[in-house]
């Protein structure tokens, strides 16, 4: 029997569209390529015999809540014990040295980011490691083609995607096809490392504006995390562009000479892990929201598609199932 809505993406933007449309009562399965849901809301989380378990928040490292609609939600995440505020000493770094960075409230998964997506996922029936291939339409419903797993039938089907990935579904002649194919969809390495002491300088997190990096943050920092010393890593978009291809040890050894750099100190690296994001951000996000086709009942969402924020994806998710469920009472009326 098909099912009533096929979301593939398991990100932000696809489980927000997910759970609306759970919430206005449409049967709604989630797919995904991967092993969890929550894209770059992600953790990876480490056992470690000597020191126990801890973990490196190595996609998203927090975010920030704008809109009124956003705002409430992320309330109702702090109320149920999911998110918490970030308090964590932020700075930046040039050429000149170490400046500071005005405030603003950042938030955080508890007792990491991933917890997130688990939370929005919920009960909703999840299948990972489905990685979709071929989608077509017969006028009536979509059939879906997954790489090494049963094919499936839905009624609504919603590509939570990057850009690229979006591309390779859509037919040329597609009317979105242009917009998706503009957008290019950035790399960027992260380098974990697991330090045998603390490092001791005057920020837990520092926006780098010189050099080859992006971003470093000290994971044991935030909220409910181990206390066990960790870092996390960001090369730049462009470097990571640059280097999309490079092996890994040598990745690895850039951005640890970068970071030694930017702390002014030796560092005492016990473990490390390299992670490359081969679709991290839109380098000029659009800002249509989401895109729907009641025609076909298809449609796409994502932060790529509203700004490249965790909040733009969410909304994009939200905008999306909103447009779906007033075509829905339409037709029904």
């Amino acid at each position: 029997m098909p099912l009533e809505v096929a979301v593939v993406g398991a990100g932000i933007a696809g489980l927000s569209c997910a759970r609306r449309l759970a919430e206005a009562g449409m049967n709604v399965m989630v797919f995904d390529k991967s092993r969890g849901p929550g894209g770059r809301m992600a953790t990876r989380r480490i056992e470690d015999a000597q020191v126990g378990s801890f973990g490196f928040d190595h996609g998203a490292q927090y975010f920030t809540a704008r809109s009124v609609a956003f705002r409430q939600t992320v309330k109702s995440w702090v109320n149920a014990g999911i998110v918490q505020p970030w308090v964590g000493r932020l700075m930046s770094f040039d050429a000149e040295g170490l400046h500071p960075v005005t405030s603003q409230r950042r938030y955080v998964g508890v007792p990491r980011m991933s917890a997130i997506g688990r939370y929005l996922l919920g009960d909703l029936p999840f299948h990972s490691e489905h990685r979709l291939l071929e989608c077509q339409y017969d006028g009536q419903y979509w059939h879906l083609q997954f790489d090494g797993q049963p094919s499936v039938v839905a009624k609504y089907l919603i590509l939570a995607l990057p850009a690229p990935q979006v591309v390779d579904l859509l037919e040329i002649h597609h009317p979105f096809y242009a917009d998706a194919v503009s957008q290019d969809m950035l790399p960027s390495w992260t380098l974990m490392l697991h330090c045998a002491a603390p490092v001791e300088v005057a920020f837990d997190g520092c926006f780098v504006n010189s050099g080859i990096l992006s971003w470093i943050a000290r994971n044991n920092s935030k909220p409910e995390r181990s206390s066990s010393e960790a870092w996390v890593i960001h090369a730049s978009r462009a470097w990571s562009q640059a280097h999309v291809d490079a092996p890994r040890d040598w990745v690895a050894e850039q951005l640890l000479a970068a970071f030694i750099q930017v702390v002014g100190q030796p560092v005492q690296v016990a473990q490390q892990w390299v992670h490359r994001w081969l679709y991290a951000l839109a380098s000029e996000a659009l800002t249509v929201g989401c895109w729907y086709e009641p025609a076909q009942q298809f449609g796409i969402a994502g932060d790529w598609l509203n700004g490249s924020r965790v909040e733009g994806a969410w909304l994009s998710g939200q905008q999306l199932a909103d447009q779906m469920i007033a075509n829905r009472l339409s037709q029904s009326a």
